[in-house]
């Protein structure tokens, strides 16, 4: 096979190691974030369904608006990895990194919290709507953990230098899991509080997690440094368009829960649930990807595409075949994985017949996951944007109309909209990554 992709068979094992390397702690870091929101779902699916309900409805909201943010700051680790592979300096960016990040912070916690303010007109089950206002005002602020986590995180990573920020990650998941558990069932003097609980939990791990990395990088900071807004402008110039990228798969999730929970609570469970077993195996591509987007972005500011195209085949490889493993798992033993997060015998009639999408569901995720690191790479934000608008929305959302209202499919409707969603798009951006390449190996870059 790796003859026909014309990929150097002797060479073939340094560049999975290499990129095991790379993404083996991009990986448990991404686990960790997903772990934070999955110990949520956890615990509180243990407590009772309505402050489950309650919280996957007001992390959709809040997701589909921070995550925009995300995207903003992934353009941090692009734009630095391409100026180190064309051996230029970037310790000096740090500072400015520093104050983009704050300002993300100050701009997404305003932002969340205002959208409180929205919920009783939303049509939710009116028993909902107060706990959904209250963790939403918590959480809120939240985001300037996250923000400076995710901007001095991304500056690291173009360094190649993922072990640290990971590992406070997954230090962050047991800070969590122990904070939720005290927190919403109560310990000692902690009173039992529910869905309150978790939301402080949550606003507690993310600023723990963001002070860390902070003292982590505070070593490197000089006294004497000089804010750089032409970088910070490039920040946003290719950081938006991966904004609303992600936005737009986000929200097309999260309006999903919010449609699901107007109908009913137990919905927005089950659905919750499905998204954090998809998120959890995720989390490999995603990892092989990030990794990915770091080699393509490095070799194609070293002038060398024959680089790009051999770590994009082996993560091609490493990515799909670990998506489509899970998958068939996942088709295997529903019972077993979905028991995880609860018995409850009305969750469980309702979420094994969709268990067959959400397996083929994995496949295309890792697919166009990988597509999208190879592209990233490229700088071709703005492509991801569109590729990502006419899949979801130009040809998802139609499906949907299909299987939910014309074929009652209920919650199994939108699964099946979203795995169309991610095949079309996975097999467009591997159209245009591929097409990419052989223009800069014709112009040699």
């Amino acid at each position: 096979m790796l003859r026909c992709l014309n990929l150097n068979i002797s060479n073939t094992k340094q560049y999975f190691i290499d990129l095991f390397i790379l993404a083996l702690p991009l990986f448990l870091g991404n686990l960790g974030h997903t772990l934070i929101g999955a110990t949520d779902v956890f615990v509180t699916a243990r407590y009772n369904i309505d402050s489950l309900a309650a919280i996957s409805i007001a992390n959709s909201v809040i997701f589909t608006i921070f995550i925009f943010g995300i995207g903003i700051a992934a353009a941090i680790s692009i734009i630095l990895s391409n100026l180190r592979g064309a051996k230029k300096r970037i310790k000096k960016y740090l500072p400015s990194t520093l104050i983009f990040s704050l300002f993300l912070s100050i701009i997404f916690t305003v932002i969340c919290y205002s959208t409180k303010y929205l919920i009783p007109y939303m049509n939710f089950e009116e028993k909902l709507v107060p706990y959904i206002e209250e963790y939403i005002a918590i959480v809120s602020f939240s985001m300037f953990g996250i923000f400076f986590f995710e901007g001095i995180k991304q500056f690291l990573q173009a360094y190649e230098i993922v072990t640290i920020p990971n590992a406070i990650l997954i230090i962050t998941v047991f800070v969590n899991l122990i904070s939720d558990i005290v927190c919403v069932f109560g310990f000692g003097i902690i009173p039992e509080m529910g869905s309150r609980g978790a939301a402080i939990a949550t606003l507690l791990s993310r600023t723990f997690m963001g002070l860390m990395i902070f003292l982590y990088v505070y070593k490197f900071l000089n006294k004497k440094y000089e804010i750089d807004f032409l970088y910070m402008k490039n920040v946003i110039k290719i950081g938006i368009p991966i904004g609303i990228a992600l936005t737009l798969e986000f929200l097309a999730f999260n309006i999903i829960t919010i449609l699901i929970a107007r109908e009913s609570g137990i919905l927005a469970s089950v659905h919750s649930i499905l998204i954090t077993i998809s998120s959890t195996t995720y989390m490999v591509p995603m990892a092989i990807s990030t990794a990915l987007s770091v080699k393509v972005s490095y070799y194609f500011g070293a002038k060398m595409p024959k680089e790009i195209k051999n770590y994009s085949i082996c993560a091609f490889i490493a990515g799909l075949g670990f998506m489509s493993l899970m998958g068939m798992i996942l088709a295997l033993f529903p019972k077993q994985i979905i028991g995880i997060f609860t018995n409850n015998d009305e969750i469980m009639e309702i979420a094994m017949p969709i268990i067959s999408v959400a397996a083929a569901y994995q496949i295309f995720d890792g697919m166009q996951c990988i597509n999208g690191g190879i592209l990233r790479g490229f700088k071709m934000t703005k492509t991801i944007s569109i590729c990502t608008l006419a899949s979801y929305w130009f040809i998802g959302a139609p499906v949907a109309i299909i299987f939910v209202h014309y074929l009652k499919y209920s919650l199994k409707g939108y699964w099946i909209a979203l795995a169309v969603s991610l095949c079309i798009l996975g097999i467009i951006e591997a159209y245009i990554s591929k097409k990419r390449y052989k223009i800069l190996k014709t112009k040699n870059i």
